[in-house]
């Protein structure tokens, strides 16, 4: 029995049967996008103050390595950044958290629709005209998700001691370190627990022994199947924006105060 043989062609760019609001969508994605990615990390990466108050440090500026006097390398900035250029603590490490987020499988899919519309929204005619795939530059750089997850893992280390370093607070009439637990120790407590989900249930490290969560199809450690896998990913990406963070903070920072429960 013969085949029929069928002819595929292209959508138009923008053109789509689809009667529903589809283009809301979009441009949720690509406002939310624009502000948590875009919009909002570089003003909080290039303004390069208000980002401690006492024993609180902005997951954006930690580990913090010039800045301050509890600077690990120097209070100042360093001597050989250029004059020319304004600098940020921030600048020094946020490559790496940022490198890892942006060459997640979940956000590529979020961004290649918002910033370019690759496709705008399913059935929905996009612009290019063939398949180019990940295998040119700039976009080669995709294929280092794997390792900026290395580098993000180490981060999570750096997360935690300021966690724990947000527990200790000086009494002012005594001048004594007392243990306490303050507005900003929730938020940063929650935010390193959420990225460790997001960060350890990642797709590079499916082949990698872990305590709790293997990625296979198969795959069980200690008897966690890997119906946990995508739940613990999802809570991960669900998680406060280290701007979020940032943000629920700065108010304290700038007003010098530090409220506890």
């Amino acid at each position: 029995m013969a085949a029929a043989g069928v002819t595929i062609t292209q959508t138009p760019f923008f053109r789509t049967q689809r009667r529903d609001l589809w283009w809301a969508q979009w441009f949720a994605y690509f406002a939310g996008l624009g502000f948590l990615l875009i919009v909002y990390p570089t003003w909080a990466l290039l303004q390069g103050s208000d980002y401690r108050l006492g024993n609180y440090l902005s997951p954006f500026y930690s580990p913090e390595l010039y800045g301050s006097a509890h600077a690990w390398i120097s209070a100042g900035r360093p001597s050989w950044w250029p004059l020319m250029i304004p600098f940020s603590a921030a600048l020094l490490i946020m490559w790496a958290p940022a490198g890892f987020r942006l060459t997640c499988y979940y956000y590529r899919g979020a961004y290649y629709k918002a910033f370019f519309l690759d496709p705008p929204n399913c059935t929905v005619g996009e612009a290019r005209h063939g398949y180019w795939g990940e295998n040119f530059w700039p976009l080669l750089i995709q294929n280092a998700h794997r390792y900026f997850m290395y580098i993000a893992v180490v981060f999570l280390f750096f997360l935690a001691r300021d966690v724990w370093e947000a527990l200790w607070f000086t009494n002012p009439a005594t001048g004594r370190i007392v243990f306490g637990i303050g507005v900003g120790s929730v938020i940063l407590a929650i935010n390193v627990i959420l990225i460790a989900g997001y960060t350890l249930a990642a797709e590079p490290d499916r082949r990698q022994p872990r305590p709790l969560l293997r990625c296979g199809a198969a795959g069980e450690v200690l008897g966690v199947r890997h119906g946990l896998q995508r739940p613990a990913h999802e809570l991960g990406l669900g998680q406060p924006d280290l701007g979020f963070i940032h943000r629920s903070l700065h108010p304290l920072m700038r007003d010098g105060r530090g409220p506890r429960f």
